[in-house]
């Protein structure tokens, strides 16, 4: 595995976890308890994955990179693109660190027993989950499959 592996495969990882997040949702809507708390523990997981797997990725590109190289990966898309990339990619940061927080503390009420907390917590959790996650695929297509950087 290459440095430039990690990207496609956190972006896999991302989009499980949509699907898994989606799922979990669909799930606790029908009354099915048990398939919700095993598919969100599932989302929980891959997510966690996709964390190591983003974090080794900058670490790694951090030990590659030359003097004066960026250490995070250019955007090359122009104009309203490129306007609309930035304001995507910042609320997807921001809430990805929200993110860190919320889902943690949404599943310890859940395996506490806390069902009503649990509720209370999920209303918003969810939604900025579901959001950081597709945005995060997002955000690989825009930099590396629909507007790379020139090299």
């Amino acid at each position: 595995m290459t440095l430039n592996d990690i990207p496609p495969l956190n972006a896999a990882l991302n989009a499980t976890a949509t699907v898994l997040i989606t799922a979990g949702f669909v799930f606790i809507k029908r009354g099915q308890r048990e398939e919700h708390k095993v598919t969100m523990l599932c989302a929980g997981v891959i997510s966690a994955l996709f964390l190591v797997g983003y974090v080794t990725h900058k670490v790694l590109k951090g030990a590659a990179a030359g003097p004066g190289e960026a250490l995070h990966t250019q955007f090359g898309g122009q104009g309203f693109i490129r306007y609309f990339y930035h304001v995507m990619l910042f609320t997807h940061i921001v809430l990805a660190a929200a993110i860190a927080y919320l889902v943690p503390r949404t599943f310890l009420f859940a395996l506490r027993g806390d069902i009503a907390a649990h509720r209370r917590w999920a209303r918003f959790t969810f939604p900025i989950w579901l959001y950081v996650s597709v945005t995060g695929v997002l955000v690989y297509f825009f930099l590396y499959q629909w507007w790379p950087a020139a090299s």
